[in-house]
């Protein structure tokens, strides 16, 4: 990366650590130590704004108690560079996941992933091909580089159109891009499908596989991991990370597992020095708290549950939901329903074209919810709603 943007990137990666290193030290005095069940529940007050925050997909609920301790213990060193920590925390992924160090590469958040996969694989002449709606910041980063972006329309399922992909990927096609499940949709392409897909692309075409809310989906014949499942196919790149179901998404950590030529020419555009020295501490504790994770999980699976019901009740039918948010069709400008909550003290997700009738809901605590639903019923033509 050269010239302004390459400024703007560093500058970028400055304010995150400070942001980082602000949420890390408040994490460490807010968050218990107690076990997970017992764990606070964080409200619209300890985010400092007055706001609810349901725009951002974090888990309201992390990081784990061990983590939040371990994260505690971690205050202390933040004095100190963790250079000596960056073999340690590849070597710790890739044992996790059961693969070599050479197929790993960490960076400042999966997002930085996907900028160095851009640097590596796109410019001016070369062509990413992704859906739309999907998360934004690869196409923000091909463009950035001259790349031509094509964006596709989901499926009928709400899927990645796999067969239109396919049709456009040429010569020039340096990057397909399939969020899955798929931000801001929550929703799933068949494992199969993808793997189908796969056979059918041209040799030259890398392809990013977003797994940020892999956690979350539930394994099935429909859904599984291309890094639990890996296929022989060394084009694949598998992002993951440390923001969503563990709870640190203020630490900034990121990964991707791909082979190892891929990884090395990836790692040439990595951020220099962008390792956070707690979350280089807390990776540990967080890869190997198994139970909490798990509850995580079930949390947010009841608190799914929990949402699905009250929009039924209101008459509302949500895309199926493999995730810690939701996204519905409310058959009116989402424009004006975002700034409604917005007037009542509650964030949720922006609008994303074309579906402009749809709006994206992360979940929240118990209390949250519930004032999202009063809200809600304030629309004032939300009654009439249930009766379309």
């Amino acid at each position: 990366m050269r010239g302004p943007l390459k400024g703007i990137r560093m500058a970028r990666s400055r304010r995150d650590f400070l942001r980082s290193l602000g949420a890390a030290v408040g994490a460490a005095v807010h968050w218990p130590l107690g076990d997970v069940a017992a764990s606070a529940e964080p409200t619209q007050a300890r985010r400092g704004d007055g706001f609810i925050h349901l725009d951002s997909n974090e888990n309201v609920y992390g990081p784990t108690a061990k983590v939040a301790a371990a994260i505690s213990s971690a205050t202390g060193l933040v004095n100190r560079y963790p250079f000596l920590k960056y073999d340690e925390l590849t070597e710790r992924i890739a044992a996790f996941h059961r693969v070599s160090p050479e197929q790993v590469l960490f960076a400042c958040g999966s997002t930085e992933i996907l900028r160095v996969a851009a640097c590596a694989f796109l410019g001016s002449g070369r062509q990413l091909i992704q859906a739309s709606p999907t998360f934004e910041d690869a196409g923000e980063y091909a463009r950035s580089l001259g790349a031509e972006v094509v964006a596709l329309p989901l499926g009928r399922t709400y899927g990645h159109d796999l067969g239109a992909m396919q049709a456009h990927a040429g010569a020039s096609t340096g990057m397909i891009y399939i969020c899955n499940p798929n931000n801001p949709t929550a929703s799933v392409t068949p494992r199969q499908e993808i793997e189908t897909f796969l056979t059918r692309l041209p040799a030259t075409v890398r392809v990013v596989i977003d797994e940020a809310y892999h956690d979350y989906a539930t394994k099935s014949a429909m859904y599984s991991s291309f890094i639990d499942r890996p296929v022989d196919d060394e084009r694949v790149i598998v992002t993951r990370t440390f923001s969503k179901v563990y709870g640190l998404a203020g630490l900034r950590l990121g990964y991707s597992v791909a082979a190892p030529k891929v990884i090395a020419a990836m790692r040439k555009f990595v951020t220099k020095s962008s390792l956070n020295a707690i979350v280089a501490e807390v990776v540990g504790a967080a890869l190997s708290d198994t139970d909490g994770i798990r509850e995580f999980v079930r949390r947010n699976k009841d608190d799914r549950q929990e949402f699905f019901n009250a929009a039924g009740v209101r008459m509302l039918m949500p895309i199926d939901s493999h995730t810690n948010f939701v996204m519905m069709n409310i058959q009116h400008p989402a424009g004006p329903v975002i700034e409604h909550f917005k007037m009542h003290k509650i964030l949720i997700g922006r609008h994303f074209p074309p579906m402009d009738n749809y709006i994206r809901v992360s979940l929240g605590t118990t209390d949250d919810m519930t004032a999202f639903w009063q809200a809600w019923d304030m629309i004032p033509w939300s009654k009439k709603f249930m009766h379309h």
